[in-house]
Parts: C-alpha cells; structure tokens; sequence
C-alpha cells in the first residue's frame, strides 16, 4: 500500500515546490511593475506658507492681491507648491484631465482657524481630503467666484451656513460644474438645485 501512495506524495511535494517558486517569483516581479512611474511620497510634504511673491497657477496674479481662502498642490519631485488664488481654482486643477496626476498633498486655508478671512493667517491650512466644504454660500472667492469654503470641523463649516447659507460637502461631493462651470452659472446652477 505505501508504495502506490509514492507517487501521489511525489506529486505533492513537487506541486509545493512549483507553488512556493510561482510566488517567490510574483514577490520580486510585482514591485518591479510600477518602476516606470512616479512614486507618491512615503511622506506627504508640510503646508508652504504664502510668500509675498507667490503667484496664482492660473490668473498669474499674486495671491496677496485676493481675499479669501487660498490653495496649494504639491507635486511628486517638485520643491515649490503651485499655488490657487481660490479654493476653486484649487479643486478645478484637481479634476481637469490635462493638469498633472502626480500630487504629493493638497491643502486649502483652514476657514476654522482663520481669523482674517481677506488673508488666512500662517498654520491655517488643512488637507483638502480631509476638509468640510461650505458651498453655495454668500462669501466670494479670490476671483469673485463662487466659493468652495474649507473647515476642518464639520460644526464649523455647519455654523458658518446657518450664517451664510449653502450646504456642507466633502471634497469628492463638490459637483464638477460648481468648480468647473461658469463663475455666473456655478452659483445659480447651484442655488437652483438646493430649492
């Protein structure tokens, strides 16, 4: 009897082999895949503070000539952040299709912690993914666009629309439209859909 087990045992042990060999090979080759591509950060880079001569990614202007909350998107290998005269502006870069896919952290002026709202004081900025957005509101942008208002607690950004109107969304929430459209159209096509 033990000796017509042989070969099934034979046959096992070789199956095991073979199994052990297929993932010892996947393991080194798997990492390898991404080689190719930019790596995110292990660490996301710390918040820059706005320096008097920072420039708005897409009006040129400085940031100091806007009021209002403002943005910053780190980018895989770069050492300055591209900076946003508005929140707005901020998200828009994060959902065309054009601009680079490479972002190592976004933060946005931090409204809970601000005290001025023309100019968001040093330290008051908070991780756009983490953040509570205030859209709809009455308070304008650095443009004088609708406004994607960022607090980094929800009853803040709650009591900030029982005094300014809008409505609470997270980052993922916020419609394309609101960010993309029409500075005219962004606001009515927002204050339609609420009523």
């Amino acid at each position: 009897m033990a000796v017509s087990t042989f070969p099934s045992v034979v046959r096992g042990r070789r199956r095991a082999k073979l199994g052990a060999l297929v993932l010892a090979i996947a393991a080194a080759v798997v990492p390898l895949a991404g080689c190719d591509r930019p790596q995110p950060a292990a660490h996301a880079p710390s918040p820059n503070e706005v320096l008097a001569e920072a420039t708005g990614y897409y009006c040129g202007m400085l940031l100091a000539d806007h009021e209002g909350p403002k943005g910053q998107v780190h980018l895989v290998g770069r050492d300055a952040p591209l900076w946003f005269s508005s929140v707005r502006d901020t998200i828009a870069f994060l959902r065309l299709p054009e601009e680079p896919r490479d972002i190592a952290a976004v933060y946005v002026n931090d409204m809970a912690r601000a005290q001025n709202w023309s100019q968001p004081e040093p330290g008051a900025w908070v991780d756009a993914r983490e953040a509570w957005f205030v859209i709809g509101s009455d308070r304008a942008g650095g443009m004088g666009a609708p406004e994607a208002i960022p607090f980094s607690r929800e009853e803040v950004a709650q009591a900030f629309v029982a005094q300014h109107g809008g409505k609470v969304a997270r980052l993922d929430e916020i419609p394309d439209d609101y960010v993309l459209g029409a500075v005219g159209a962004a606001g009515a096509a927002h204050a339609s859909a609420d009523r």
